[in-house]
């Protein structure tokens, strides 16, 4: 009896520590999460999709992981200050929230030279290894992928949405840059770019960046966007985007056909399908 007393007694023992033992590995799991977020590691997000869009712009933490794992092979095995997921993590952040470089040096516990460095380093590797991404889709594949709306509204010859946008930049110290740089319509300093995308809805051109006083007739001129299209092809901008020109006679001298605007109730179906929730006109240039 005694010996059977003693048995029990051990084993009640036994439960008791290995129930601590569960309790304190689970608060040490917990409190490497935390730590994991305090230091803004692989564990940052959690399953947070909300998280992962606010700090990068991305859906959810699927798209940032299949990136993440797309882009580890291709990044240099020099060691570094920090993680190659904080690397890509810090970027965005500075993409997306344009955090000032003290700030993510805080956050990342690296020195803001570290930050300045890691930023410029994997904004060049993205453009590198990113930019293939890129691509005008031949009118077959636009033809099989074109939404019913617009094959409703225009048939299968909307080839591109197009339109200018600008991105604030420093004051330049140069006074030639100075003065190449300065946008009228933003009255600041800037980068423009040109734009296109699909009716689908992806990106399929990027124009290389220009000083903001550069109009958009000359960007789009000398940006190798005019080179995709064909003649026939639709394109949609914005009514103050003016490539109307620009289109016409790339068209009539590539296909010998002269282009003019649709009537304003087609625009406007266009603008419907697109922007349902914004008040925006559109302008369709086309064949005759």
């Amino acid at each position: 009896n005694t010996s059977q007393e003693v048995a029990q007694t051990e084993c009640k023992l036994c439960v008791l520590r290995r129930a601590k033992v569960n309790r304190l590995l689970e608060e040490n799991r917990e409190l490497r999460r935390e730590l994991d977020e305090h230091r803004m590691s692989d564990g940052f997000f959690g399953d947070d999709d909300d998280k992962v869009k606010y700090y990068t712009g991305l859906p959810n933490l699927g798209t940032f992981m299949v990136l993440f794992h797309f882009l580890v092979p291709l990044m240099s095995d020099q060691k570094k200050m920090i993680t190659p997921f904080q690397m890509l993590l810090l970027t965005f952040m500075r993409l997306r929230l344009d955090l000032p470089a003290q700030h993510l040096a805080h956050l990342f516990r690296v020195s803001p030279k570290t930050v300045y460095r890691t930023f410029s380093e994997m904004v060049s590797f993205l453009y590198a290894d990113l930019r293939h991404s890129i691509v005008w889709p031949d009118r077959d594949t636009l033809h099989k992928i074109m939404p019913h709306q617009f094959v409703e509204a225009f048939g299968h010859r909307v080839a591109v949405i197009t339109d200018c946008f600008e991105i604030f930049t420093e004051k330049p110290s140069n006074l030639q840059a100075h003065a190449q740089m300065f946008s009228s319509y933003k009255h600041n300093h800037t980068m423009k770019y040109v734009i296109g995308i699909t009716p689908k809805g992806s990106i399929c051109f990027l124009s290389k960046g220009w000083g903001g006083r550069t109009s958009d007739k000359n960007l789009t001129q000398n940006s190798g966007f005019l080179d995709n299209l064909l003649p026939g092809d639709i394109v949609l901008a914005d009514r103050g985007f003016d490539i109307q020109e620009s289109v016409g006679m790339l068209c009539a001298e590539e296909g010998r056909y002269q282009l003019a605007a649709r009537d304003v109730e087609e625009t406007r179906k266009i603008a419907h399908l697109m922007f349902k929730d914004v008040q925006s006109h559109w302008r369709c240039l086309s064949e005759v």
